[in-house]
């Protein structure tokens, strides 16, 4: 059977720019997962694994040029905004190298024998390690920092882990080059190049996330293909975690107070927010909760005049630029449903942003407009008009999990004045990130960061951005009554490696 053909495809124009590579057989699959696995050793030592990332940032760095325009040539997402981005994935990488040098993420624990204890304490000695190889899918919208160098790859690697990537279609110029960087950095380390794998094709997708040698998967897509590979994960004869960010609607309530205070700077403001990247942001805010009224007017009214300011753009394929167009034409079609601003096709190639309103009343029980409380990827937004407050509790009780939820509150309110207090705690089950008078598009990487939610917002209570990241490819391990000559060092009385570390029952550093 002849191999099928990779193109890398311009999305301004739809056509193809250039074939890339072929679509991986199943024996393909194997023999990468198995190189990879294989090469696992080369990762063990915490200090060459943290000068290999700080090496993959810089050698990032060196080729931003040509990354940069192979990226935007296959997304058209711009330079700026993919110079950026890369500038984010290199900061992502050194921080993991970081994270690795401190040791805290072994989480090791030491508890020495103790007679007294009811039933007596053992010698115990906890850390942990590496689960294995790392199946790890790239996103359509994030080429750099949710692809292969991005934060799925480097936290595995930090952990450990050899990770073998199934490239984004989207994007497979940009997946092969940013690969052979990270190889070029592994090897200046003496680390083989086969730590970073990388396979295309939709039937190497399945065949990676089955292979016995994957340990773990890590995922950032859409619901019906991240649920997908979840149930894939999960049905196999050895089950593994499976670590999906798969979908998100990102609410917002604003409360009356907030918009008598500012109503034209948040209309102003979401207009940015659910535009930003022709909304195609995971965290763009898909629906908002706001007062009718006349100061709820006055949003809209600023919504309507800055959103009608936004050019034409180009979504990431046309796949995407159909069911967009698609999506928001049968959302407007519902009844009680205005469109201020008519989002749709801006042309052959492009998309015209826009907005949806609807009486918040029409959400708040199960009907035709649930369809409305489902994520449309791209630049739209629904904005849900309110009569009271328990409209806002009635529509917040049918929404799924998201990574996101913002109140936007007036500054009396947020003084703790009011029920600033009770909307957050409305909203804190919802997501893994509670906003207060900001918006959800940007995602800091920083240590206290969580890029995450209730189901389907992620398949696991677990983040993707942030250094706690590193603790989704590893796993706990105890030893007992343990001679120390036979412990690795992390666990030695004397601590050669400095880790923090509790001791006893006390925290060490």
């Amino acid at each position: 059977m002849a191999a099928t053909p990779v193109w890398s495809v311009d999305p301004r124009t739809g056509k193809r720019r250039e074939q890339v590579a072929v679509e991986a057989t199943a024996e393909e699959v194997g023999r990468i997962v198995a190189a990879a696995h294989a090469a696992r050793a080369a990762l063990a030592d915490r200090a060459t694994r943290a000068a290999f990332l700080r090496t993959a940032a810089d050698l990032l760095g060196g080729a931003e040029g040509p990354l940069v325009e192979a990226a935007d040539a296959e997304t058209a997402l711009g330079q700026a905004r993919l110079g950026g981005e890369l500038a984010r994935t290199r900061f992502q990488l050194r921080a993991f190298a970081d994270v690795v040098d401190e040791g805290a993420y072994l989480g090791v624990v030491i508890d020495h024998p103790d007679a007294n204890t009811t039933p007596p304490t053992p010698d115990l000695r906890r850390y942990r390690v590496p689960l294995g190889v790392v199946a790890v899918y790239g996103a359509s919208n994030f080429p750099f920092a949710f692809s292969v160098p991005g934060g799925d790859t480097a936290s595995a690697l930090a952990a450990g882990c050899p990770v073998v990537v199934k490239a984004h279609p989207d994007h497979p110029a940009t997946s092969e080059l940013v690969a052979s960087v990270l190889r070029r950095a592994a090897a200046e380390h003496g680390i083989p190049g086969e730590v970073v794998g990388l396979v295309h094709g939709f039937d190497a997708g399945l065949e990676l996330i089955r292979h016995p040698l994957v340990a773990a998967a890590g995922f950032t897509g859409s619901i019906r293909g991240g649920r997908a590979l979840f149930d894939a994960a999960a049905a196999r004869p050895v089950p593994i975690p499976f670590h999906g960010e798969l979908g998100s609607l990102n609410p917002v309530v604003v409360t009356e107070a907030a918009a008598a205070e500012r109503a034209e700077q948040i209309g102003t403001g979401l207009a940015g927010s659910m535009t930003l990247g022709v909304g195609q942001f995971c965290v763009k805010p898909g629906l908002v909760l706001a007062p009718e009224g006349a100061d709820g007017d006055r949003l809209v009214k600023s919504l309507t005049d800055a959103v009608g300011d936004f050019e034409p753009g180009v979504l990431l394929d046309h796949r995407m630029r159909d069911n967009f167009v698609a999506g928001v034409t049968e959302r407007a079609g519902l009844p009680d449903v205005s469109a201020p601003v008519t989002p749709g096709a801006g042309g052959e190639h492009t998309v015209a942003a826009g907005f949806l309103t609807v009486p918040a009343a029409r959400l708040a029980a199960a009907g035709e407009h649930d369809l409305l409380l489902e994520e449309c990827f791209g630049p739209v937004t629904v904005v849900a008009r309110y009569a009271s407050r328990q409209e806002i509790t009635a529509v917040l009780a049918r929404l799924p999990g998201n990574l996101t939820a913002t109140v936007q509150l007036s500054a009396e309110e947020a003084a703790g004045e009011g029920r600033g207090t009770e909307l957050l705690a409305e909203l804190t089950p919802l997501a893994g990130r509670v906003l207060v008078n900001g918006w959800p598009t940007g995602v800091a990487v920083a240590p206290a960061q969580h890029h995450g939610g209730p189901y389907p917002a992620t398949t696991s209570t677990s983040t993707s951005v942030g250094g706690t990241a590193i603790e989704r490819w590893l796993r706990p391990v105890v030893y007992q009554s343990t001679p120390e000559a036979l412990l690795p060092p992390e666990l030695h009385d004397a601590n050669p490696l400095g880790l923090p570390r509790r001791c006893d029952g006390r925290l060490e550093h």
